[in-house]
């Protein structure tokens, strides 16, 4: 079944698929259209609308309003630690980055050059760094927080393919993370650089900020901005939101070498929450 899966991934028409879902999830007529697709998604993957601001399904105007829900307050209380998980979801894996490659899967890595977009000024700051992959399933509350106060320096909107990025995918599709439309936000905090990518999806049907609202799909080119370069600039707290995913996907943080270190609780597989510690300073 898995080489099935991976084969359909293959010849499916990704990005057709992925905007025509997307205009799908936009839809607030006819209402019984919209509550039925939210009901039967809550049903299927074991949604918990008793942590949403609003628990009643029908009042979100579209699936998208749904699917982005908002949290209620108290929800995700934030640790007292250096660095806080970004987002509900699952860590596919984390650990160093070693001769400038990124750990994928068992037989599978990248470039932390190739995912940031062939950046040649950026990547190397991560070198010898740490990173950590956290994938958003279906059920999960799909807004991604700051794991640590930061101003946003530049970013990348880099085009790519739309792979499923789950387990499966990961271990079977050489290179996935950086071969998939995705987001690259780098920050300046007070341990240096960071960076965070927000990796799209077969059936993704959107990336958002909050600074500058939809950023994928836009034009199937590269789109970079220099916000140094702004009047205005964008600082964001720690557990403050950053962004949101149109239906799920992955996050990727990047760190440079001795910056920080992962709490040693988490490994691959090991279920994240919001807020909670996801590491410290070194």
């Amino acid at each position: 079944m898995d080489k099935i899966f991976i084969f359909l991934q293959h010849i499916l028409p990704q990005h057709l698929l992925s905007r025509w879902v997307g205009w799908l999830a936009r839809l607030e007529h006819p209402v019984w259209l919209k509550n039925w697709l939210v009901h039967v998604f809550i049903r299927h993957f074991g949604v918990n609308m008793a942590e949403a601001a609003d628990p009643d399904p029908t009042r979100y105007p579209s699936f998208n309003a749904f699917f982005t829900r908002p949290l209620r307050e108290g929800a995700r209380p934030l640790a007292q630690a250096d660095i806080l998980c970004p987002a509900d979801g699952a860590i596919s894996q984390l650990g160093a980055i070693e001769g400038g490659r990124i750990f994928q899967a068992k037989g599978q890595s990248f470039s932390a050059w190739e995912l940031l977009g062939g950046d040649t000024e950026r990547a190397p700051l991560f070198d010898g760094g740490r990173f950590a992959t956290i994938y958003l399933s279906p059920r999960d509350y799909h807004r991604v927080h700051m794991p640590l106060a930061g101003r946003l320096t530049a970013s990348r909107y880099i085009p790519g393919d739309l792979y499923s990025v789950n387990q499966v995918t990961a271990a079977n599709v050489p290179r996935l993370f950086a071969r998939n439309e995705r987001l690259v936000c780098h920050f300046d905090t007070e341990v240096g650089p960071m960076a965070m990518v927000l990796v799209g999806a077969m059936i993704v049907a959107g990336i958002e900020t909050v600074w500058a609202g939809q950023v994928a799909p836009p034009p199937r080119e590269p789109v970079e901005v220099d916000y140094l370069s702004l009047p205005e600039s964008v600082s964001l707290e720690k557990g403050q939101e950053m962004g949101r995913f149109m239906l799920g996907s992955t996050v990727i943080l990047l760190f440079p070498r001795d910056r920080v270190c992962w709490d040693e609780s988490y490994g691959a597989g090991v279920a994240t929450r919001l807020g909670e510690k996801l590491g410290d300073f070194v």
